[in-house]
């Protein structure tokens, strides 16, 4: 989508990123508007090369004891099945998930699955989060006495996880791939540097394990780190999840999109910085310097 704002909105302003996968992206949506980016990768997504999780699944599929599958990422959904290294067991996950009712947590794995030759039986909206995964499911599709598997990405979504025990369900968690640091880790240290240092005006988190992974290798300077996050530098997250993992830290959330979407987030970006430059150069703040 077209952010507003001319270019120029932010020259000037030095923005801290931590995105791994679309780091081009949003660098590009970024300096289109002028901005200097600070682009400081905070993970990598690993498989999980064992595939022991997948022929889990894959077991239980074929033994009819799996009700639905809950599919949380796009990358996720399309790692599960690239997982099985031959061509005829994909092609039989495939056939089997036919049969199943598909849960997509966004519009990425409702994507993925259409690229697979599967469709999404039931979507949640947005936010997109484990909250409203559960309140479709209340309304929709009752899951009492239903056996679930879930496509993980990352970490375990526990409360997902403990809203559908909960509620009855039997759970399956089928983890496919897990986040760590970079290898390259240079770029990240750049960036925390730059931030405890007060050279970032904006800093930006588009998940949550980004701040865990910060947090982990800022080591002794944690303190100051999160001191720099909740006084020096406005923050900025994509969306509800990442938001209530800044809210733990007591980091509050100067700017957050209408919609968990880098276009969007780009937007709120933009307007954050023509609000603020339109009260820095206002009459009665030229009047108090």
């Amino acid at each position: 989508m077209a952010t507003p704002g001319s270019p120029g909105t932010l020259a000037g302003w030095r923005i801290l990123t931590f995105e791994s996968r679309r780091r081009k992206e949003f660098r590009i949506l970024l300096e289109r508007h002028d901005a200097t980016v600070v682009s400081a990768p905070a993970l990598q997504e690993i498989p999980l090369g064992d595939g022991v999780a997948p022929r889990r699944l894959l077991a239980k599929l074929r033994a009819h004891e799996v009700d639905a599958l809950i599919c949380l990422t796009g990358v996720g959904t399309r790692a599960l099945i690239e997982s099985f290294p031959s061509g005829e067991e994909r092609e039989e996950v495939l056939e089997l998930l036919r049969d199943i009712p598909l849960i997509a947590r966004g519009p990425k794995p409702v994507a993925a699955l259409r690229e697979l030759g599967l469709r999404a039986s039931i979507r949640a909206p947005e936010p997109n989060t484990w909250k409203e995964i559960l309140a479709t499911l209340d309304d929709q599709w009752p899951v009492r006495g239903m056996h679930l598997a879930i496509q993980e990405y990352g970490r375990s979504s526990l409360e997902l996880q403990e809203g559908l025990l909960a509620r009855g369900a039997s759970v399956f968690a089928v983890p496919v791939y897990r986040w760590a640091l970079p290898d390259d880790t240079a770029p990240l240290k750049a960036g925390l540097d730059a931030l405890l240092a007060g050279e970032i005006e904006v800093v930006v988190f588009t998940t949550a394990v980004q701040l865990d992974h910060l947090l982990q290798f800022a080591g002794s300077q944690r303190e100051a780190l999160l001191v720099a996050l909740q006084k020096q530098s406005a923050v900025a997250s994509i969306g509800p999840t990442a938001s209530a993992a800044l809210a733990e830290q007591g980091i509050p959330v100067a700017i957050l999109p209408i919609h968990p979407k880098l276009g969007y987030l780009t937007s709120a970006i933009v307007e954050h910085a023509a609000l603020h430059s339109k009260q820095r150069h206002s009459p009665q703040a030229q009047e108090n310097q």
